[in-house]
């Protein structure tokens, strides 16, 4: 079908035009008209870079893959959803008789299609297909804005769960950006007692010190290890470190911080390959756990927004029209430090 769409064309080459797009409603499927969606550092680096790793922009893309809107359309094997019913949708679509669907980490299926990740298309369109099963309802209490804040939050809500965290737990997140916020605020509902988040601007922190149980460190003034010395005593550590800066200078600290037989887990993906020292992993005998998008956590992440024990509209920096999509972009690429989340809406 043809749809009026923000196509990236090539890399730092957007437009918003026309295309064919090759959706057909199936008997498992909903069609969706999309009201919000968030601008993702992924879709930035496609914009900027024309690649992520191995995934490489070759041919025109529509990007977005953070997402909510109205059902308008439902297959007939559909009956958990009903037209009219808000909803937010997971991005990623595996082959569910595959191996890694079976055995429940349909997240890392090498099969998956994934919004906005070459060669498919995003949900930065007025409509879009999308298999039911991963279309999730949205309550009354979660707005559009909200529901397409779930996506990001499912990755704070998986890097938790990987870490088995226990009630009391002391934390600490490396990197204040999008993905380390929502890492912190998961782990604040997963029981810890608090969270250290570190990062060296200012802005972003301010932003996390908004959040009750959310302690900012920056630093560049402070030692983050000195810090939780004197929150977790000397030659201790925290309990749970969670690597979301993506930056390959931070790997010693995080060592360095965690406790003895404490726990890892690498969320934020180094754009460079880094040096990692095993030796002072294994004397401490940490567990190190890592992180690739989620599986099975939406339903969870949407309850947690719901019940109020999650609050994400404070991150939520600023939203455009779909005719300003663009210059939402732009902005995005700019790289503001007081913006945390963008977002586009399509039916305002």
């Amino acid at each position: 079908m043809k749809s009026r769409a923000l196509v990236l064309e090539k890399q730092r080459e957007l437009s918003l035009r026309e295309i064919d797009l090759p959706y057909r409603l199936g008997p498992d499927d909903v069609r969706v008209r999309i009201h919000t969606v968030g601008i993702c550092g992924s879709d930035v680096h496609y914009y900027t870079h024309g690649r992520i790793g191995p995934f490489v922009v070759r041919e025109p893309m529509v990007l977005g893959h953070e997402a909510s809107g109205v059902v308008t359309e439902v297959g007939g094997n559909v009956s958990h959803l009903r037209v009219g019913e808000r909803v937010c949708m997971e991005p990623g679509i595996p082959d569910l008789t595959s191996r890694a669907a079976r055995l429940g980490v349909y997240n890392v299926d090498p099969g998956v299609r994934f919004w906005a990740t070459p060669p498919v298309h995003g949900c930065l369109t007025p409509e879009v297909i999308h298999p039911a099963a991963f279309t999730f309802a949205l309550p009354d209490s979660v707005s559009f804005a909200e529901g397409a804040m779930v996506e990001p939050f499912a990755i704070g809500m998986q890097a938790v769960i990987k870490a088995r965290m226990q009630p009391g737990d002391v934390c600490v997140v490396t990197g204040a950006g999008p993905i380390g916020l929502m890492v912190a605020l998961a782990a604040l509902a997963g029981g810890a007692s608090e969270v250290l988040v570190s990062d060296l601007v200012e802005e972003k922190l301010a932003i996390a010190a908004r959040y009750d149980g959310i302690i900012p460190v920056n630093v560049s003034r402070e030692s983050l290890r000195e810090v939780i010395d004197r929150r977790c005593g000397e030659d201790w550590g925290a309990d749970v470190v969670f690597e979301a800066s993506g930056s390959h200078r931070v790997y010693d600290e995080v060592l360095a911080c965690v406790r003895p037989a404490g726990v890892v887990v690498l969320v934020g993906m180094p754009i460079e390959k880094v040096t990692f020292d095993i030796v002072s992993a294994q004397a401490k005998e940490l567990r190190i756990e890592t992180v690739f998008r989620y599986a099975n956590v939406y339903d969870r992440a949407i309850e947690l927004i719901a019940s109020g024990k999650v609050d994400l509209k404070p991150l939520i920096s600023e939203t455009f029209d779909f005719e300003q999509s663009i210059a939402a972009f732009e902005r995005a690429a700019s790289a503001r430090p007081n913006d945390v989340k963008l977002q586009i809406t399509l039916d305002a």
